[in-house]
């Protein structure tokens, strides 16, 4: 990203700031711990919204690198895991018959 005034946070800090408290919330760690068996890191969310304020008030060199290395390290991550299912070419080739009828009676 280029230096200067014409650069801006991927995100309004008010963003880095609401996904923070997100993260922070019972309901979300409750989530979390049911799904991954441990505590959600909430640390970066903090750590980015405290380098969004800074450059908003300072416009530090610092923190622009710090939110830039933070969201491709996220869109990294978002394009980690692939698709669930493989998207199909063509419906089946039964798909006009009728559904088998259920013989419990």
């Amino acid at each position: 990203m280029a230096e200067g005034e014409g650069w801006r946070p991927p995100r309004p800090c008010e963003a880095y700031r609401a996904e923070w408290e997100l993260c922070r919330s019972a309901g979300h760690f409750l989530r979390h711990y049911y799904v991954h068996g441990e505590r959600p890191a909430c640390g970066q969310w903090r750590r980015d919204l405290a380098s969004c304020r800074e450059w908003e008030q300072r416009r530090s060199a610092e923190a622009q690198r710090s939110l830039c290395e933070s969201e491709r390290a996220r869109v990294r991550a978002a394009r980690k895991h692939g698709l669930v299912w493989a998207p199909r070419q063509s419906p089946p080739e039964d798909w006009h018959l009728p559904l088998p009828e259920d013989k419990d009676g």
